[in-house]
């Protein structure tokens, strides 16, 4: 679903825009995830990185630690003001994801590592039951300008 809506006073606000979809979580399911919202990002005229980066690594792990057999996860992204928030919500509301330290030789376990680093603000909403929510926010250059604020 995709939707840009504005309040009665359009002309001084700008719209909120809003893309949804629900995706397998699979391999393939994450880089969908990945693929479309470059092409939203794209059709709103937004920054791709480091945007794609974050989406790249929740979807990843919506799939490889969210998974429930025959349940999806839902990506989002919103656009209000100067702000991206970009959600994953998955049906594993009982693993709560952290960042953690990866041994050096090992091939995963820094996704969470790049996102707060990419990320001027991170968290994790729960519910409702079983569902949780990982979202990134990034702020945006004021208008006119097509890059992420630098911070």
């Amino acid at each position: 679903m995709n939707q840009e809506t504005a309040g009665p006073a359009a002309q001084l606000v700008e719209p909120v825009r809003n893309f949804s979809l629900l995706l397998s979580t699979t391999p393939r399911g994450a880089r969908l995830a990945r693929l479309l919202a470059t092409e939203q990002l794209r059709a709103w005229e937004l920054p791709l990185q480091p945007a794609e980066h974050i989406v790249a690594e929740l979807a990843a792990n919506a799939a490889a630690h969210g998974r429930v057999p025959g349940r999806d996860f839902r990506l989002t992204l919103y656009v209000v003001g100067d702000t991206l928030r970009i959600e994953v919500t998955d049906t594993r509301g009982d693993r709560v994801p952290r960042v953690g330290t990866a041994a050096p030789d090992a091939e995963s376990g820094r996704g969470l590592l790049l996102v707060d680093a990419l990320a001027d603000r991170w968290g994790t909403t729960p519910g409702p039951a079983p569902r949780k929510t990982v979202w990134a926010e990034l702020t945006l250059v004021p208008a006119g300008s097509r890059s992420i604020a630098s911070r």
